[in-house]
């Protein structure tokens, strides 16, 4: 998926500084998106697999995960809160 961009070579310091932080810190957004992405996914499989309690549980787990990167800036607070939504509009219908 992620696509090898040439290197550019900075001369400024503070260029190769920011280059630097900028590997670290796509290096972290990289790992909290997956791990947003792969609390939403265990939710829905047990919603698939009409687990009610237990896509209650993973929820009560994935909401502060979903909150987090929200608070981060990673994604928008909305798209947080749509998520979440969906996920418990979802719980909440295998009942019916």
């Amino acid at each position: 998926m992620a696509t090898s961009k040439p290197k550019k070579t900075v001369r400024i310091a503070s260029g190769r500084k920011r280059a630097r932080q900028d590997v670290k810190l796509n290096a972290a957004n990289t790992a909290l998106r997956s791990k947003f992405r792969t609390v939403i996914k265990n939710v829905q499989k047990a919603v698939v697999a009409g687990d009610k309690s237990r896509a209650a549980e993973l929820f009560k787990l994935a909401e502060p995960v979903i909150d987090s990167i929200a608070d981060k800036g990673l994604f928008h607070k909305n798209k947080a809160a749509r998520s979440k939504s969906r996920l418990s509009a979802s719980i909440k219908a295998l009942s019916a």
